[in-house]
């Protein structure tokens, strides 16, 4: 189907009101992460796996909607992005169908990607949603997940206004040079939930694996750097999260 043949609708029973008055002020990305999209649909319209989300988007470019936007999808679960702790009721959530980390990863093909910039275009646009607040699902989960992952091309996204990006300055430094306290003062105020322990702990490690993904792909798997913090420092002074102290259901 052709995205000017219109968004396909399949219906998910997984939804229910935003809660306390919340308005949509995220996007949240997400991989399918199954074998197949057939199998992704299944999943994301049996009232048993109690999950859904707002659209889903085939590698052919396909958009099919799952859920209306007025309502909450369950596609985020336990997370948190700045001083939002519910954030399926802060989201619109969209799903790329890829299989994965665990089945074969793969890049996003240009209808995908092309369709993605569409569907951004608009939601930001309806809702007043600011670039910086799209956010993978890593991003506000980062110890459970890792979708979309480093092969979403999240500079390209922010070049059209889309998402947030920064070309870093230098990679480089090492795991005993990082300063871990400094990573974490940067990464709250960006927006990642992570201790206050001044130690590279596992939630801490967690937080930097994510961030490589989404703005160091080629250093995935490295140990967190100098470099990387600096360039974390610097996306948070462009951006810092809003909200930050204040707790928002």
């Amino acid at each position: 189907m052709a995205w000017q043949c219109g968004i396909e609708e399949r219906p998910s029973p997984n939804f229910g009101p935003r809660r306390d008055g919340a308005a949509a002020d995220m996007v949240v990305l997400h991989y399918t992460g199954m074998e197949t999209a057939a199998a992704a649909f299944a999943r994301l319209a049996d009232s048993a796996s109690e999950v859904s989300t707002h659209y889903v988007i085939c590698p052919d470019g396909c958009v099919v909607r799952m859920v209306d936007e007025a309502m909450r999808a369950w596609h985020a679960g336990a997370a948190c992005w700045g001083g939002v702790t519910d954030v399926n009721s802060h989201s619109v959530g969209i799903e790329l169908v890829n299989p994965g980390h665990q089945l074969g990863y793969l890049p996003f093909p240009e209808p995908q990607m092309a369709a993605l910039e569409r569907m951004l275009s608009g939601i930001l646009s309806r809702h007043g949603i600011a670039p910086e607040r799209v956010v993978g699902h890593a991003c506000v989960a980062p110890e459970r997940k890792r979708d979309p992952g480093e092969k979403l091309d999240w500079r390209r996204l922010a070049l059209r206004g889309l998402s947030v990006w920064l070309d870093a300055a230098d990679e480089g430094g090492t795991a005993a040079a990082a300063d871990a306290a400094r990573f974490q003062a940067a990464a709250r105020r960006f927006g990642y939930r992570v201790p206050d322990t001044g130690a590279w702990c596992a939630p801490t490690r967690a937080v930097w694996r994510t961030f490589a993904m989404r703005f160091l792909p080629a250093t995935v798997g490295s140990e967190p750097s100098d470099g990387g913090t600096a360039l974390l420092e610097r996306l948070a002074e462009h951006w810092p999260v809003l909200d930050p102290t204040r707790a928002r259901a």
